[in-house]
């Protein structure tokens, strides 16, 4: 709390009890105020997420999630990507929650879940193809993979040799730009793109930024999430499905009972729009 130094009266006497307990009370009122504004850290440029316009799905989540806590929404934007929305935004006291987190991440104390997913593999649906995994046999046969490096599925290339055969096509994809200190987003939009178009034989990505995508698509895509664990040949095996939750700061304890409460409330709400969005919730 912002500590308040006492004044004194210009005849050198202190301010009166009374006139100190209305002031007190007064600080108490305006704190309490604050409490009916929900502050949500947003990018305002990360689509399907969200962007400046409110188009995201996380959006309208949070729309959602406001409205249950009987709450005004104020969205404080960012126009770095979302990745950075916790150490330059939440921890640094400029908003109240940061929707979209893993589930656990140590940095932050985070809500109950609220969806899962996992990334997948999105492929033309008259290719006849059967892939259900990383073992699949047709992958085999494929050699441009639209991926985004440093994700699950960059591992997984490397585990089924095809990521050195595929590091000059992914490069492309952002006009081999140098990644050293910079910050490069993969679209999600364009990564889609690439398996319409035929450039790529496949993509794999996460599917809730894929989604929209994948259901505007001008051909029929197949999406198929991948296992919870793709089996590695060290035997620790890489994840590929999380549970989303959403972020407050640690100390926020009280702040973090409420949203799950809302959050179990809305939940009918909250699963409507992932749907409608085309997000395959498991």
């Amino acid at each position: 709390m912002m500590k308040r130094n006492m004044k004194q009266a210009k005849s050198g006497r202190m301010l009166p009890s009374f006139l100190a307990l209305l002031l007190g009370s007064g600080l108490a009122f305006n704190a309490q105020a604050n409490t009916s504004t929900l502050k949500v850290c947003a990018a305002s440029d990360e689509m399907p997420y969200s962007n400046k316009q409110q188009e995201g799905f996380e959006n309208q989540l949070a729309k959602i999630l406001a409205d249950t806590m009987d709450r005004e929404l104020e969205f404080v934007w960012s126009d770095k990507a979302a990745i950075f929305l916790v150490t330059e935004k939440l921890l640094k006291n400029q908003c109240d929650v940061v929707m979209g987190v893993d589930k656990g991440d140590p940095r932050v104390a985070t809500s109950d879940p609220y969806y899962k997913s996992g990334y997948a593999f999105i492929y033309p649906a008259d290719k006849g193809l059967d892939i259900k995994n990383w073992q699949s046999p047709a992958l085999k046969d494929m050699s441009k993979f639209a991926i985004v490096p440093g994700s699950p599925s960059e591992v997984m290339l490397r585990e089924i040799d095809k990521y050195e055969g595929n590091f000059n096509y992914t490069m492309s994809l952002i006009g081999f730009k140098s990644r050293r200190n910079q910050y490069v987003r993969y679209a999600p939009d364009l990564l889609v793109s690439e398996v319409v178009s035929g450039k790529a034989d496949i993509a794999h990505i996460w599917a809730p930024e894929a989604a929209r995508y994948v259901k505007s698509a001008s051909i029929p895509l197949k999406m198929v999430v991948s296992e919870e664990i793709a089996p590695t040949h060290d035997g620790e095996g890489v994840r590929q499905q999380f549970e989303q939750a959403i972020a407050v700061r640690s100390d926020d304890q009280e702040l973090l009972k409420e949203i799950n409460t809302a959050l179990h409330k809305a939940d009918p709400k909250i699963k409507a729009v992932l749907k409608d969005e085309g997000i395959p919730l498991l």
